[in-house]
């Protein structure tokens, strides 16, 4: 399952299995509270018995004087005994009393209250098994949908290419015929922007291992600013970085990169900036933009605060995150601007 289904599966389990544990576990609760009261009128019947034969074993038996205050046939309930008062025939100055010392009522508590905790757990146990089938009884539907996009992207993916194809080839053809120009440059650009949303693409679908190798930090942000300021020639990028080597898989820390460097332009205000620095094994980008309202959403797979994009290019940048050992954060204000910060010490 990929993380989609789990976490969807957790939430169905919790769901189900904490809120019939709940309704169970009242409904045990009131049937032990009932079950205590009938233990207790069953013992107050058991003293009604033995004051008229006096022959009780397990009951202490005491007569005492008539006191107005003690209310008769009455099982009074105290931290040391159960004990109960009733009237002797043809007598006005004694009572007679019946008590239960407390380990035996605590014996017979315990009892009743193992017996209804192991059925309890035993229905815990059923309950929590019916969960994990309800779980992946409601999962179904999920996986299949899930299945179903999966296979149209990938469709739509090798659909790209022959297009593509043609493109790259007759772009190819025109510089040779008209030398280079800014139109067959911007077509190549928009070319290329199409083969990195084909990549992220990709990268959602699949979960390989990727392989490391070093490269330079300074001269992989350099080229990538390069080619989105193509993109976006009113955004100023600046950058400072210092010139250390990192150790990752480059084509996935490209994708990152690309990703946080179009948003930043995509999202920045008119005739905005972009600032890009290294400083303690941490690479922030900082842009003027319109900010984000919720940056804990962010990350999310299909979370979108405009109506352009898709939801899942920051989604595959935390992906991609995770894969490569960086730690990302940001911070944004509304109608200032946001900041993300790669923490590379992994790399």
């Amino acid at each position: 399952m990929n993380r989609v289904e789990i976490e969807s599966f957790i939430k169905s389990f919790l769901l189900f299995f904490i809120s019939i544990t709940v309704l169970v576990g009242a409904v045990f609760y009131l049937q032990y509270k009932e079950s205590v009261k009938s233990m207790d009128d069953e013992i107050f019947n058991r003293m009604k018995v033995c004051s008229f034969s006096l022959n009780c074993d397990d009951l202490n038996l005491e007569f005492i004087p008539k006191d107005d205050k003690v209310q008769l046939y009455t099982l009074y309930k105290n931290d040391d005994t159960l004990s109960s008062y009733f009237g002797i025939t043809d007598s006005d100055k004694y009572l007679l009393k019946f008590t239960l010392g407390k380990s035996h009522y605590q014996e017979r508590l315990e009892k009743l209250k193992n017996g209804f905790l192991l059925k309890f757990f035993l229905l815990i146990l059923i309950i929590a098994l019916l969960s994990v089938l309800f779980s992946f009884y409601a999962l179904h539907p999920l996986r299949k949908a899930l299945v179903l996009t999966e296979e149209l992207i990938k469709d739509i993916l090798h659909d790209f290419n022959t297009p593509l194809s043609a493109l790259r080839l007759n772009t190819s053809m025109l510089k040779k015929e008209l030398q280079q120009n800014s139109k067959i440059e911007r077509i190549e650009q928009s070319v290329q922007t199409i083969l990195n949303l084909q990549s992220n693409l990709k990268a959602y679908l699949t979960n390989t291992t990727l392989q490391k190798e070093s490269f330079s930090l300074k001269e992989v942000v350099q080229e990538r600013v390069l080619f989105i300021q193509k993109l976006y020639p009113k955004i100023e990028f600046e950058t400072d970085i210092e010139d250390k080597m990192l150790t990752c898989n480059k084509d996935a820390f490209i994708r990152i990169l690309d990703n946080l460097l179009t948003n930043a332009a995509k999202y920045n205000k008119k005739n905005g900036s972009v600032f890009l620095t290294c400083k303690e094994n941490v690479l922030e980008i900082e842009d003027t933009g319109i900010g984000i309202e919720n940056p804990d959403k962010v990350f999310q797979r299909f979370y979108k605060e405009h109506d352009r994009g898709i939801g899942i290019g920051l989604h595959i940048v935390k992906k991609l995150c995770d894969e490569l050992g960086i730690r990302i954060a940001l911070t944004s204000e509304v109608g200032t601007g946001t900041s993300f910060f790669l923490k590379l010490d992994n790399c």
